[in-house]
């Protein structure tokens, strides 16, 4: 899924970055599959992620929680998963191949680590996608400090000035880095906004 391609930043902040994206193939097995979809999202809660989103019911803070994404989720949804470290996202890749939902699986992140973690866990990757970059003007672009975490939502829905709005809260202490995260994290409906990341990044422009 071509949104979850596009983040930036340095390997270190990008190895507390993964999106695990799963879905059904329309016309082929998307009848019946909303059991499915939430099994997978009770792994990934399992295996401690960060947020949950379903990108055609919201993310968790749209639906009110976790508990309601998963009760919500219908068959054709497409659900998504953050995680922060690397021991988890294998413990969900070793779930899902145990399971073997017989669903789609994304994993979005560095790729080389991407196909250690899936070694690790025992699968092969069988597709490889990447992001070709930025074409154009790129000197109109905001620094690669905010793009980091705006390209953390594929839709761009967090946007550029809001980013600065809630750094520059936190530097004047009215509110927390997490919580400018969790602000952050409210326009990315489908969920792929990783708060973790984003509080990390965050505490790092204002330091």
């Amino acid at each position: 899924m071509t949104h979850t391609l596009h983040r930036v930043g340095t390997v270190e902040s990008l190895r507390g970055d993964w999106v695990v994206l799963c879905m059904p193939s329309k016309d082929i097995n998307h009848e019946g599959s909303a059991p499915k979809l939430q099994r997978f999202l009770k792994i990934c809660r399992a295996n401690h992620c960060v947020t949950l989103g379903d990108c055609r019911g919201g993310n968790e803070f749209y639906q009110g929680s976790q508990e309601a994404v998963l009760e919500n989720v219908e068959d054709r949804a497409v659900v998504t998963a953050t995680f922060n470290n690397e021991k988890d996202l294998v413990g969900v890749m070793k779930q899902l191949k145990e399971e073997d939902l017989g669903l789609s699986v994304i994993v979005s992140g560095l790729t080389d680590h991407v196909e250690k973690c899936c070694h690790e866990a025992g699968l092969k990757p069988h597709t490889v996608e990447h992001s070709l970059g930025r074409l154009g003007d790129t000197a109109k672009l905001p620094p690669q400090e905010i793009l980091a975490i705006a390209t953390m939502c594929g839709h761009s829905m967090v946007a550029v000035n809001f980013i600065y709005e809630m750094v520059e809260k936190v530097r004047k202490g009215s509110i927390s880095a997490e919580q400018a995260a969790q602000e952050l994290f409210k326009p990315c409906m489908c969920g792929i906004f990783n708060t973790d990341r984003a509080a990390k990044l965050i505490k790092a422009l204002v330091a």
